[in-house]
């Protein structure tokens, strides 16, 4: 399987800076089987059956980017560096691993100050990464970096503006609750209040899962046989709670239907012998063209890069020639594409009790 056979050229004007407002008003593409519908996200409802679960990932994004000064006294007198960090992940010791720019600017033992209230030692450096031990801890952490720090966008994003207040709230689901995410699951990004509240009236029903989405997310896939990628590894949980919501839906004849590539390959991971149970911890399943799905039924997802293994991911669900025709639909019709762009609901089997 060639990783060329997931290329398409896709216009750079139709990569999304800026999210719809409001955020359910974007525009949803319904593949339905063969068909190919053009709707908007709260028409989402009508393509729900009542006894539906949507699957929502509540990862809270942490303001991950961080601009600090290292000063350092040397023989002609102090001098200083600007150092961009990049948050990855915590690690077991309560330190941070981080990417910073230019990492051969700083040493070990060395601290990068980033306001009055914060500032890191530099632990160690190997393999273009950094551990951070940082002077704060729990909710005084959290306080001083919500002040010090800036929402990670993706690259594409980033390369085209820089972050601003609007993303704190932009590149935030409105049901976020735990932090640790240093990008967002960016399907969950389309519902508001108000959608939930038309779903729930609608009879469908939620579950909560957590999957820390981390910057591996946007690497790209450097292998021609696309079989032999490896993938990142990021944590998740499914609580007990949530296997058992899921199994009765499944019970019950209602499709499981994960908001997000995230959620998706999370629930997928916890049902490894095909049933859905409480787990925890570092997934790196990886989906491609070929994958047997154990619990998903369809997907609401945005609209992927080439070459990505999220393009992998839904070809998988809907099959390749179908992703093909789906994604040369999204752009002769000017969908936005990527983190804040439109949507799409794949449902790959039969016809649904649709109203659209």
């Amino acid at each position: 399987m060639k990783l060329a056979e997931f290329d398409f050229d896709l216009p750079d004007d139709l990569i999304a800076t800026r999210p719809a407002q409001p955020r359910s008003s974007a525009r949803l593409l319904v593949a339905e089987g063969d068909a190919i519908h053009d709707a908007v996200v709260t028409d989402i409802v009508n393509w729900l059956r009542p006894g539906d679960r949507l699957v929502l990932n509540d990862t809270r994004v942490i303001p991950a980017r961080l601009s600090g000064l290292r000063s350092r006294d040397g023989a002609e007198g102090a001098t200083q560096a600007r150092i961009e960090v990049t948050l990855l992940e915590p690690t077991s010791d309560g330190s941070w691993m981080a990417l910073l720019k230019p990492l051969k600017k700083v040493r070990d033992g060395e601290v990068i100050t980033f306001s009055p209230k914060l500032e890191a030692t530099v632990v160690s450096r190997d393999e273009g990464q950094a551990k951070l031990r940082f002077s704060l801890s729990g909710t005084d952490f959290d306080a001083a970096l919500a002040e010090a720090g800036a929402m990670p966008l993706p690259p594409y994003i980033a390369a085209k503006r820089p972050a601003d207040d609007r993303d704190k709230t932009d590149y935030q689901t409105v049901w976020a609750r735990r932090p640790g995410a240093v990008a967002a699951p960016t399907a969950s990004l389309h519902f508001d209040d108000a959608l939930l509240g038309a779903l729930k009236d609608r009879g469908i029903a939620f579950t909560h899962v957590t999957l820390h989405v981390g910057a591996g997310t946007f690497l790209p896939v450097k292998v021609e046989d696309v079989t032999t990628h490896r993938m990142h590894a990021e944590w998740g949980e499914v609580t007990q709670t949530a296997a058992v919501e899921i199994a009765a839906t499944r019970a019950d004849g209602g499709r499981i239907i994960p908001v997000g590539t995230t959620a998706l390959r999370l629930i997928e991971s916890a049902a490894a012998d095909g049933e859905i149970r409480a787990w925890s911890g570092d997934t790196d399943i990886f989906i491609y063209p070929g994958y047997e799905f154990r619990i998903t039924d369809a997907l609401m997802t945005n609209f992927h890069l080439p070459k990505s293994t999220l393009l992998m991911l839904v070809s998988a669900l809907m099959g390749q020639d179908r992703i093909r025709r789906i994604y040369a639909h999204a752009v002769d019709a000017q969908y936005r594409f990527f983190s804040y762009g439109d949507a799409s609901l794949l449902l790959p089997g039969c016809k649904s009790d649709s109203k659209a």
